[in-house]
């Protein structure tokens, strides 16, 4: 084959050449300046997903692909799909209505658009594996899924069904392609046979670097932001490397503990757990716990810059319509008095971190029917915090499993005491939600002018844990 006779120079130009003429002939633009996995890509007819750090183009590249075949090929018929539907319009979405959304392509379905047709007849349906709606009615030219590793295998394998060829829009068959960024060392991308991985870098992001090697002042922005990350996200989104978590904190399996979301019935006890912050997030979680004690997270709020007076105003937006017998928060007593101020009642959470810790994980432990005894609802976060996810930090409780660790002592051997306090909001509120549940009729002592609790004088009972005067 030719390709065989060409220095990996001489087929990189070979690849960015016949994108132009591509582009030149189905678009109305010039083709973009693709590198490296971004333009092998384009080449690519089968099943693929493209994996790397964060910020090397990767979905810029994805919908580039999808956008020309659908120019290309008149009345074929697309997907852009993640796991939960709601996370596709502030994200993926917006890269494409910045980039695509142009030359007579019509948007249905307003601002949370439904498809997007093209001139030619073709179209491109969207929609969530929790919502696949139309997207996923019929047979389908490609499908392109965004954040990838969010999937479970058998997700996967449901898509591979309606891209078997069947449209027949296209001469190569059905695709199914996706970008991601690197999980666990065993997950299923890395283990699945007949697909191909693509590896990304942050060279092949012109953004970042120019054509000569030299990085650009965005690229010093985004490459100084990623080095102040730590522990397993700084070598998943900084370096791309696929590696597990060490040392966390707590066994959540994806798998068994998160789960699809369901109508709380009306007779179980539901409560909120709050951690106050503003510059840190300032996360609410909203609980239910059925008859056998299980406890079920079913709505959050994860959000910084925001004042407690505004967030009482969510709360209580949030809540209507519930019977809410609790809201257990953080002993900070201003905070807490805005929330009383703005008719959020509370009580004082028990903090003790040990205790707390060792009751949170026997509960994501199997009991004797095979089941845990926590679980949490997938698409509980509301609203998305996006600076937060500018800064690669969790934007959600369920994200902050993966990098709350036990600190390392020498050897690099974990110190079980306590964890690293960092990513930790969600985590402080979830142990608040589960000492309340265990504990709810132990009320916590009261506490006399000039005097402090023993309770809370305990130095496990975690910084700031002291009673403050009213």
């Amino acid at each position: 084959m030719l390709a065989n006779l060409l220095s990996p120079q001489m087929l990189y130009a070979a690849k960015a050449e016949k994108l132009i003429r591509l582009a030149a002939r189905y678009a109305t633009r010039p083709a973009p300046e693709l590198r490296g996995a971004g333009l092998a890509i384009q080449f690519f007819k089968g099943e693929f997903i493209i994996s790397g750090p964060a910020e090397t183009g990767k979905t810029f590249s994805c919908l580039y692909l999808i956008d020309r075949l659908a120019r290309q090929y008149p009345h074929s018929q697309w997907a852009i799909l993640r796991k939960v539907h709601r996370d596709l319009h502030g994200t993926v979405l917006q890269t494409y209505r910045e980039h695509f959304l142009r030359d007579g392509v019509t948007v249905y379905g307003g601002e949370k658009a439904e498809w997007y047709d093209y001139p030619n007849g073709s179209r491109i349906w969207i929609g969530g594996m929790d919502r696949p709606g139309s997207a996923l009615s019929g047979s389908r030219d490609g499908i392109f899924v965004n954040q990838a590793e969010e999937l479970f295998l058998p997700d996967w394998e449901v898509l591979t069904t309606r891209t078997t060829g069947r449209a027949g829009h296209v001469p190569f068959g059905g695709m199914t392609f996706g970008d991601c960024n690197p999980g666990a060392a065993q997950h299923w991308i890395k283990q699945r046979a007949g697909l191909r991985l693509f590896e990304s870098r942050h060279e092949d992001n012109p953004a970042l670097f120019a054509a000569g090697g030299q990085m650009t002042e965005r690229g010093q922005r985004t490459l100084a932001t990623l080095d102040r990350l730590s522990g397993v996200r700084k070598e998943r989104l900084r370096f791309g490397r696929w590696v597990s978590a060490e040392g966390t904190v707590y066994e959540f399996d994806l798998a068994l503990h998160l789960i699809d979301p369901f109508p709380i019935p009306p007779e179980w006890r539901r409560f909120r757990s709050v951690d106050f912050g503003y510059t840190n997030p300032f996360v609410c979680q909203w609980w239910a716990v059925d008859g056998d004690g299980r406890m079920y997270l079913y709505r959050e709020l994860y959000r910084t810059g925001r004042t407690v007076k505004a967030h009482s105003a969510d709360i209580k937006r949030l809540s209507a319509g519930e019977v809410i017998t609790e809201t257990v928060t953080d002993h900070d007593a201003e905070d807490r008095a805005t929330l009383e101020e703005n008719g959020v009642s509370t009580t004082r959470a028990r903090k003790e971190i040990s205790v707390g810790i060792q009751r949170v994980q026997e509960r994501l432990v199997k009991a004797g029917d095979g089941r845990p005894r926590l679980f949490v609802l997938r698409g509980a976060l509301g609203e998305r915090d996006e600076s937060l996810a500018e800064a690669r930090k969790p934007v959600s409780t369920e994200q902050e499993f993966d990098v709350y660790v036990w600190p390392k002592g020498g050897g690099g051997k974990a110190i079980k005491e306590i964890p690293v306090d960092d990513n930790n909001h969600g985590m402080d509120a979830l142990r608040y939600a589960v000492m309340h549940a265990e504990y709810p009729a132990q009320p916590l002592p009261v506490s006399q002018p000039g005097q402090r609790s023993k309770f809370l004088d305990d130095p496990d009972a975690g910084e700031g844990s002291r009673w403050k005067r009213y």
